[in-house]
């Protein structure tokens, strides 16, 4: 079973990935706010990474559109200013597409969580017109030109 198994990841061409998190540098996106990628599928439009806020930052009010996102808290706690909940270290948060919130941490911890997104993240100004948006294509140019800038070899996340 595990042969035919084998040929058949073989031909779809799906090879297991084992990604070293240490070798993947953080990449500024905004004031006190990071992220780490780990997985760039370009044909579905995902990308998975983790954010890390300091405490005192946010991620600017925005939208997803054309999927959902799913987040798992690592460390450190967050929260979205519309919503009456807080992700702490366990919380595992689910997004429809078409959610519209503003992602701060309030604590004195910087937080730490994996993000699996689909599509485009819109942000969205006060009356609601976008000025900016990122998908997996925009996040993998950030990432191949952080690391051309500052020296650091690139590892293969497109997988």
């Amino acid at each position: 079973m595990s042969n035919d198994l084998n040929k058949f990841t073989e031909m779809v061409g799906l090879p297991d990935q084992a990604i070293d998190f240490d070798q993947i540098p953080w990449i500024p996106q905004s004031e006190r706010v990071w992220f780490k990628p780990v997985r760039f599928d370009l044909a579905r439009g995902q990308w998975i990474n983790f954010l890390k806020v300091t405490p005192g930052g946010k991620v600017n009010r925005h939208r997803h559109t054309g999927g959902q996102v799913m987040a798992y808290t690592i460390q450190g706690e967050w929260r979205y200013l519309e919503r009456e909940w807080i992700a702490k270290p366990g919380t595992f948060v689910y997004e429809p597409p078409g959610d519209i919130h503003t992602l701060i941490v309030d604590g004195e911890e910087e937080m730490i969580t994996l993000f699996i997104l689909e599509g485009t993240v819109q942000y969205l100004d006060d009356e609601d017109k976008v000025f900016y948006q990122d998908d997996v294509f925009t996040k993998l140019k950030l990432y191949h030109e952080y690391c051309e800038n500052n020296n650091i070899p690139r590892v293969n996340l497109t997988y």
